[in-house]
């Protein structure tokens, strides 16, 4: 069947993503080709302390991104995109949205980048010997239990931006279990809630008077290749607005950015993994066995069929490269150079390859918020040189490189050389990697482990998640486990390329990662100094 006649046939799979800088859409057939995409630019607003999207910005979002999408399909292949096989709905993880029995806002969305929850966080990481981060659900809901916030007494659903956006689209208060294991601690043998820890948390808040226990508000646990409610009438209306989408698509579960990746990277199985390299950076390694300890480095979470995972988070990814990059492309104008049909980001990149195997002695921290993994809750970008640094063009960009790179170093140092975690693969995807050899390089350096680049690393998140939509579509955990049908549908003659670290570069990292840490007392002051 070719690409128009699937379309028409409803022979697709949907994924759509909400990242921290844009909303993807990609299309795809039941075998993964891609067929059509869309996508819409936003941006989080720092208001009253709280990094935040509006709601409406959520829809708005949502709804141009999927115009987008069905512009493409009708562009290209010269037919209407009225039905779908299945749908799914992604976001980055974690983050705070409550709601009441109406299904109305109680609050503003507080996105995975707030760290205003450290005294919850800790009180429930010494209360589960399980490590809390500052950004999961459950330390922001237990924060306002702290803060005693006025809403929770109306409380009726808690939840992360992907599970909200499904509710609004199907009416069903559900999350994939790798979503979940960003809410809530989850027991992987029962794929659900730790039943203990949920128990321990209402014990701990019952003379608090509220009219809630904690799996009253929480979203239902589901596993990839589980239904998930199909699209309502509302929700069809809401998600197109020209009408022509018809509603009864079958969803799967809503997933976190995480869970996206791993499949995108096929990395669900046993001693693999993947890092994700965007404004946020993050590896998961999916583990044979718990872990010897508690590290407050490292989140412990799922695969979207429930494994056992650990996760090296990074809240700061590529947002100061970012910001660099149009400065650059700024002062380009400014000298009426015409950067039309250039990639600057690739031109940058590929200069950094010229630069010294330390960086010279250069040393930046793109620090837009706080940062888990170095115990800072707030965030300073700032950049740092010696008198006698060799501050060139290569250098500078292979610091911001390497530093983006640079706190799951940490948590990945952590996993390989206290924990003897094996990994057999590491899959690489994100923007980051656009840029061939370059990136790929330096993480493989930073681990000390060959990194493999797919064909479909620049896809990322929604076409993962896609696939788990045909996962749904094609028979899911019923007919085979996720593991066998990536292997067997997806993966089995996809294109990759590996590159093995080289020991100079490994040196060379190694000597920036001491700086690195040498430096966050310099970071810290920044925090301290700087509240204008």
């Amino acid at each position: 069947m070719g690409a128009r006649e699937c379309i028409e046939a409803g022979q697709t799979a949907l994924g759509i993503e909400f990242g921290s800088t844009n909303i993807k859409a990609v299309l795809t057939d039941l075998e993964g080709h891609v067929l059509a995409k869309g996508s819409h630019r936003w941006e989080n607003h720092l208001e009253d302390g709280i990094w935040t999207y509006p709601y409406e910005e959520i829809t708005a979002g949502l709804q141009d991104c999927y115009s987008a999408l069905r512009a493409n399909v009708d562009q290209t292949y010269h037919v209407p995109l009225r039905t779908l096989g299945a749908l799914g709905i992604s976001a980055m993880m974690h983050g705070y949205i409550p709601l009441d029995k109406e299904g109305k806002p109680l609050t503003a969305f507080q996105t995975w980048r707030n760290s205003n929850t450290q005294a919850a966080a800790d009180i429930l990481t010494e209360r589960f010997q399980f490590n809390i981060p500052l950004r999961w659900t459950i330390a922001h809901l237990y924060q306002c239990v702290l803060d005693q916030e006025e809403h929770l007494k109306d409380l009726d659903f808690v939840t992360t931006l992907d599970s909200y956006i499904h509710y609004l689209l199907t009416g069903r208060k559900c999350t994939g279990i790798g979503d979940a294991s960003g809410i809530f601690p989850i027991d992987s043998d029962k794929l659900d809630y730790d039943e203990k820890m949920v128990d321990s948390f209402d014990e701990l808040v019952k003379d608090c008077g509220y009219p809630w226990k904690l799996r009253d508000v929480l979203p239902e646990v589901l596993v990839a290749g589980d239904e998930a409610g199909v699209l309502t009438t509302a929700g069809a209306k809401l998600l197109d607005v020209s009408g022509e989408l018809e509603d009864g698509i079958p969803l799967c579960p809503p997933e976190g950015d995480a869970g996206t990746g791993m499949v995108a990277t096929n990395a669900v199985a046993p001693r693999t993994g993947n890092v994700s390299a965007g404004t946020s950076t993050f590896a998961m390694i999916v583990t044979e066995r718990p872990l010897k300890k508690l590290h407050r480095e490292i989140d412990m979470v799922t695969t979207p069929d429930g494994a056992p995972c650990a996760m090296s988070h990074a809240n700061n990814g590529t947002s100061d490269i970012n910001a660099w990059h149009d400065l650059f492309e700024e002062f380009a104008e400014l000298m009426g150079v015409d950067l039309e049909g250039v990639n600057l980001y690739d031109v940058l990149y590929r200069k950094s390859l010229e630069g010294d195997s330390d960086c010279g002695g250069l040393l930046n921290y793109g620090y837009y918020s706080g940062e888990g993994v170095t115990k800072l809750n707030e965030g300073r970008p700032l950049y740092v040189r010696m008198p006698d640094s060799n501050f060139n063009l290569a250098n500078f960009m292979r610091a911001h490189l390497y530093t983006s790179l640079g706190a799951v170093k940490l948590g990945m140092d952590i996993l390989q050389k206290e924990e003897s975690v094996q990994i057999d693969r590491i899959t690489g995807h994100g923007g980051l990697f656009t840029t061939p050899g370059c990136v790929q390089k330096y993480l493989a350096a930073a681990i000390n482990t060959p990194v493999t680049v797919m064909a479909t690393a620049t896809e990322g998140g929604p076409w993962g998640m896609a696939i788990l939509a045909a996962y749904l579509k094609e028979g899911g955990r019923a007919t085979e486990s996720l593991p066998e049908y990536l292997n067997r549908v997806i993966f089995c003659d996809m294109e990759g390329n590996t590159l093995s670290p080289d020991q100079e570069t490994v040196a060379g990292y190694e000597t920036f990662i001491q700086h690195y840490k040498d430096g966050l007392s310099i970071e810290k002051a920044a925090i301290e100094a700087a509240k204008w």
